[in-house]
């Protein structure tokens, strides 16, 4: 739970920090890039499972 807050924290510092300085926020549109950072989870998840089950 711990690293959830911390990321929350860092992305609205971040967000905060790139409108004062009228920059475009570096994240892609919000659904796609929810969806692709899920995606790359998943992944990761899927990956894993796979080496587990298959090359041990």
């Amino acid at each position: 739970m711990k690293e959830v807050v911390l990321s929350l924290l860092a992305g609205l510092v971040v967000g905060i920090l790139f409108k004062f300085l009228r920059l475009p926020l570096p994240a892609p549109p919000v659904l796609a890039g929810v969806i692709g950072i899920f995606g790359v989870y998943l992944g990761g998840v899927v990956a894993d499972w796979l080496m587990k089950t298959f090359f041990n």
